[in-house]
């Protein structure tokens, strides 16, 4: 999709800029396959905030996907491509041909009309999922599983591929977008392409009540806040705090690791996308 300038009649609309959504071909999602959401707010289980800056934005209504695309040798049929308030890739509607309807995550390229199939043994085509051992090296791949029958859990926003580098014994070696080499076993399904909407990376948001409809709040620095509040509060004049970085609970909140020093996975990555 394109970038849609503005003319800058105000101070916003000088930097603002939209996608113009020309891929779309419908503007109401399948009435089945989408259900009610509630919006937390950043609350956990106890209805304590866990994650601040969070709360308002537009109502939207979850659609249901098909991360699994196990309507194996069953061809479907591109009905539509639409937009999904709930992630930044587009989504495309399939009809297979014994009439199901299900949301996959649409490539990028992807027609309408097109046709795609799940399988073992299927045309190496954009939006053919397939099993890892099945695929060629060096193929763009994205919404690829961790483990088989589960569902593709890695690679599904706007704009971003896998390839895979190497075949070992029982497992591939995918380059996911981070940079992250990790082994993944052969039998896990992957779909061949690149997600679609490239060009969601590269939008303005142009003014703050743009960030509140997508449920972002202000961002207040500790050091502008008071003791009581947070531990970089207080001090005379422009303090700048006196300690590293932290919450207002004391952890530290840049360059703090959180993964354990053995964890099970730890043994599937081969190269880390940080040094």
């Amino acid at each position: 999709m394109a970038i849609k300038k503005f003319r800058p009649y105000t101070s916003t609309t000088r930097y603002k800029t939209v996608l113009d959504f020309s891929e779309l071909t419908s503007d109401k999602p399948h009435k089945p396959l989408t259900k009610g959401k509630k919006e937390q707010a950043g609350r956990g289980a106890k209805g304590h905030v866990s994650v601040r800056r969070k709360g308002g934005g537009h109502k939207k209504k979850y659609r249901i996907i098909d991360f699994k695309r196990n309507k194996y040798g069953i061809p479907g049929k591109i009905v539509s491509i639409e937009y999904d308030p709930n992630r930044s890739a587009n989504i495309a509607l399939v009809t297979y041909v014994d009439g199901e309807k299900r949301y996959i995550i649409s490539p990028a390229s992807l027609q309408v009309g097109d046709t795609i199939i799940s399988g073992e043994n299927v045309e190496i085509r954009i939006g053919n999922s397939i099993p890892l051992k099945n695929i060629p090296l060096g193929t763009s791949i994205y919404n690829i599983e961790m483990n088989r029958g589960k569902g593709g859990q890695l690679v599904r926003s706007a704009g971003v591929s896998a390839t895979i580098t190497a075949k070992e014994g029982a497992y591939c070696l995918i380059r996911l977008p981070s940079g992250e080499i990790r082994k993944i076993h052969k039998e896990c399904y992957a779909t061949i392409g690149e997600v679609g909407n490239k060009d969601h990376s590269n939008i303005t948001i142009g003014k703050a009540g743009r960030s509140r409809w997508l449920n972002k709040r202000p961002k207040v620095r500790g050091v502008a806040m008071n003791p009581v509040d947070h531990p970089l509060g207080g001090g005379e004049g422009k303090s700048s705090g006196g300690r590293h970085p932290v919450s207002p609970t004391g952890k530290p909140t840049k360059g703090y690791k959180t993964r354990k020093k053995h964890k099970y996975s730890d043994k599937y990555i081969i190269n880390r996308r940080k040094k």
